[in-house]
């Protein structure tokens, strides 16, 4: 539900474009991570990952099960609440751990919250929690980084703020971008894995918001290819040629 409700909403929103790179694969039983910028940015990234035929179990805040009718929902179609600061929070790791296994995609954000500024502006991915190394090393499964940019310019910085910018959307229709990367295999100790999964998160954002024309992105367009740890090197990109189980993307 949640995926074909944001491929159906996120039009009147915006204008999404997506991109990946030529090794990009979004094969079962992997984890998705992405870059977490502002409240719209989850229906932004589900919509993309619907466009390329993929419906994934979304790592939510635990809150949203508290909204009458979104919770039997969400519960149905097997979204996993994130309980932070509670001692229920690893059990979302299990949980996670257990789609992952049955095959499904698990959508998971490393930063675990949303920046606190004001603006409107791209900026990249803060640093990330350990969860997400957790989760891969529990599963051995490979790690697709997504990143996104723009959905701050549907809703970004103080409630009322927000609450004019997603009123005002359907009007504006921001451009919004998702790039989808090539899935890595984190390796060494849970720094060292954090590292490698923030660097290709960051990257991922780093070619989104290229193509908006982001002047955070455009300037650092010169920095490293990989992390210090050992990540991927660069990979060319075409539009939208994603491989799931070894097959190409429908559109």
């Amino acid at each position: 539900m949640l995926s074909r409700l944001a491929t159906a909403l996120l039009p009147a929103c915006g204008r999404l474009t997506v991109t990946a790179d030529a090794a990009a694969e979004l094969a079962p039983g992997s984890i998705i991570a992405a870059n977490h910028t502002s409240l719209a940015d989850p229906a932004v990234v589900l919509a993309a990952l619907h466009r390329l035929g993929v419906q994934p179990v979304v790592m939510a805040a635990a809150g949203l099960w508290r909204v009458p009718l979104l919770s039997r929902a969400l519960t149905r179609e097997g979204h996993i609440p994130v309980h932070r600061h509670d001692k229920r929070a690893a059990r979302c790791l299990d949980l996670a751990a257990a789609a992952v296994e049955r095959g499904r995609l698990v959508l998971i954000y490393g930063e675990g919250g949303i920046p606190t500024r004001t603006d409107a502006g791209e900026a990249p991915p803060a640093a990330f929690r350990t969860g997400l190394a957790r989760l891969a090393g529990l599963t051995g499964a490979p790690v697709v980084p997504v990143g996104q940019a723009g959905a701050r310019r549907i809703t970004s910085g103080s409630t009322a703020k927000q609450l004019a910018g997603l009123a005002t959307a359907p009007l504006r229709r921001p451009a919004l971008h998702v790039h989808v990367g090539a899935p890595i295999r984190l390796h060494g100790d849970s720094g060292a894995q954090t590292s490698q999964a923030h660097w290709a998160v960051t990257a991922a954002w780093r070619t989104a918001a290229s193509h908006l024309g982001e002047p955070s992105a455009l300037a650092s367009a010169g920095l490293p290819c990989g992390p210090a740890a050992g990540g991927p090197g660069p990979a060319s990109t075409v539009e939208c040629q994603v491989r799931r189980a070894s097959s190409p993307c429908g559109l």
